[in-house]
């Protein structure tokens, strides 16, 4: 018998995950895997197709809106499952060892953690609750799919969106994201000359930004701006009479400052060039009090653990569903640090778990 239809564990999510897993879906190419979503959904007799951007669209009952994304990022990790030695309950970072004599099934793959586990906890929850459910598409580049969801359906009641927080935990708050590049061009000249040229410009604005948003160690990185260089370009233009420079970066905005704060303060430090900002994505902090956080913390209490409320440094699709303004929260099994990474892998007992949680969670909304 394999770990995948134990009677011990949610043979149902097991096998689902497996397959969404074992489907590449890198951003751009997740029709396939989408398809599997929409299989999965008519076998249960519910409504189920891709919208015009790609999105898996399972409307039903709106009190509550499930919803994760299906594109991952790039890599080949072979899909296996492996017993390892660990808590049963483990999400593979918080007490992994903790019980060295229980053997724990863990799949591994692209996706397992980020987001492929949370959004199979969620969709198969939503067959079994009856409500609604949206697998998105593009969030690990531009978030089309979410931007897409906002534009053309109604609010909802609730929202619990799909990413890694840990069986036993739920998380509140997300940064938001400042995108932009530096443009900045110079007469070109013999490097003796002591005028800076676009690459000084570009290098002494970014030096302006670093020193604006300096990183305070002794406050929560969650609450500070984090700015970082993404990409630069420099050098002599192919007629030889300009030096160009472009510097792609990435703002981070905590929850006590608006995109446009951050934006005014990057752009009072840019001297001879000047910035394209072409993306912003607002923070989000919802209350630890609100009617989805409470629901979490009874469920997951219920299934034995002691609920961690977090606030993640990064952007999710959940800073766009912000502008329902519903009760929302973020939830998903996995350990967040494998996001990415090239060992991403996921305990099956904390895909079983955080799957009966959520049903509790919709029950108890």
């Amino acid at each position: 018998m394999s770990a995948l239809d134990d009677p011990d564990g949610d043979s149902e999510a097991r096998e689902l995950l497996y397959d969404l897993v074992s489907i590449p879906s890198p951003t751009g190419e997740e029709e396939a895997a989408a398809e599997r979503l929409v299989d999965f959904f008519e076998a249960h007799d519910r409504e189920a197709w891709l919208d015009e951007v790609g999105n898996v669209r399972a409307p039903a009952d709106d009190a509550v809106l499930l919803t994760s994304h299906v594109d991952t990022v790039p890599g080949d990790i072979p899909v296996r499952v492996e017993s390892e030695a660990g808590s049963a309950s483990d999400d593979g970072g918080e007490t992994a060892g903790a019980d060295a004599d229980v053997e724990t099934p863990v799949l591994w793959g692209r996706g397992s953690v980020d987001a492929t586990g949370p959004l199979t906890t969620l969709a198969v929850a939503a067959v079994r609750t009856g409500v609604s459910f949206a697998g998105v598409v593009g969030e690990e580049v531009d978030s089309r799919g979410a931007r897409h969801l906002v534009e053309t359906r109604d609010a909802p009641e609730a929202v619990i969106n799909g990413e890694p927080s840990g069986w036993d935990g739920v998380t509140l708050g997300y940064r938001g994201i400042l995108s932009g590049t530096y443009v900045a061009t110079s007469e070109s000249g013999h490097t003796s000359r002591p005028d800076p040229n676009a690459i000084q410009d570009a290098l002494g604005w970014w030096s302006r930004v670093e020193e604006r948003f300096d990183h305070d160690p002794y406050e929560p990185t969650f609450e500070q701006v984090t700015a970082k260089p993404v990409r630069v370009e420099g050098g002599t233009s192919e007629d030889g009479l300009s030096v160009e420079a472009t510097l792609d970066v990435q703002l981070r905005v905590p929850p006590s400052m608006t995109v446009d704060e951050v934006r005014e303060l990057a752009d009072a430090a840019a001297a001879a060039g000047h910035v394209n900002w072409h993306d912003r994505v607002p923070p989000v902090m919802t209350s630890p009090r609100g009617p989805v956080a409470r629901a979490f913390r009874a469920a997951i209490r219920s299934a034995g653990g002691e609920p961690r409320l977090l606030r993640k440094t990064g952007t999710s699709d959940m800073n766009l569903y912000a502008t329902w303004d519903v009760p929302m929260a973020t939830y998903g099994p996995g350990d967040s640090d494998l996001d990415h990474a090239p060992d991403e892998r996921l305990p099956l007992p904390a895909l079983d778990r955080a799957t009966a949680v959520v049903e509790e969670v919709v029950e108890r909304l």
